[in-house]
């Protein structure tokens, strides 16, 4: 069981908005002790999946503890319904969390979460903080996207687009840096066709490669697979500079 004076985890992809999560955590002096990154074999419910093992680096250069969790099969199946595998993906990360609370001086005080408006994503992260007797920091949750997209980028964060799925995001948008022209472009496709500034529903994935928490830029190298609706960048070199 966790008390006031135990650690802070926080559950980290190295997209923006976990990454947003860890910054608004270290900056309200909340101590994080170990990042966590969980790594699906394939497409997931519950969590960022593409370039996880990019998270390593972006620890390093925020200099924070990582644990990567690597469940043996992630892989959606279509005849388990959503809510069941949601369930099921949560299981190896709250092993892992449990692994922790008893390693952890302290205990976990509380998890970080970059949950914008995902009920599905969020009440199963907070039944699973319930069951450790820890707090649930989520800063993002039901923020305004616009807001949101706007802050990242006042306070400096280098935000590159890794995957795009959806109508309106072309091959043109992999490796993107979402910056203002960016967020206005979204909101044009948002009008147009629905999609959400932020990617909250899939539509693209992101990658911070810089910001005001992380002491050197993470340089990329890429080539882009492009199937005709959807694709990703396939990374051949990241380094931090």
């Amino acid at each position: 069981m966790s008390d006031a004076d135990g650690a802070w985890v926080s559950l980290f992809s190295g997209g923006k908005d976990s990454s947003w999560a860890l910054y608004r955590a270290l900056e309200d002096g909340l101590s994080v002790d170990r990042l966590v990154t969980v790594h699906p074999a394939g497409d997931s419910y519950m969590y960022h999946v593409p370039a996880t093992e990019l998270a390593a680096l972006a620890a390093e250069s925020i200099g924070i503890e990582l644990v990567d969790v690597e469940p043996d099969d992630f892989a959606a199946d279509a005849a388990v319904d959503s809510g069941r595998q949601g369930d099921d993906e949560l299981e190896p990360l709250e092993a892992a969390l449990e692994e922790l609370d008893r390693e952890l001086e302290g205990g976990i005080a509380g998890v970080t979460a970059g949950a914008v408006e995902s009920e599905y994503q969020t009440s199963r992260i907070r039944g699973m903080c319930d069951r450790l007797d820890c707090d649930l920091f989520a800063p993002l949750w039901q923020e305004d996207p616009r807001e949101l997209a706007d802050a990242m980028l006042e306070a400096g964060f280098e935000i590159a687009i890794i995957q795009v799925a959806a109508h309106g995001l072309d091959e043109s948008w992999l490796g993107r840096t979402l910056d203002r022209e960016a967020i206005a472009d979204l909101e044009d496709l948002h009008e147009e066709y629905g999609v959400h500034i932020l990617g909250e529903g899939g539509e693209f994935e992101t990658f911070v490669v810089d910001g005001p928490h992380m002491d050197r830029r993470i340089e990329l190298e890429y080539e882009t697979e492009w199937d005709g609706t959807r694709g990703r960048l396939r990374i051949t070199d990241a380094r931090l500079e």
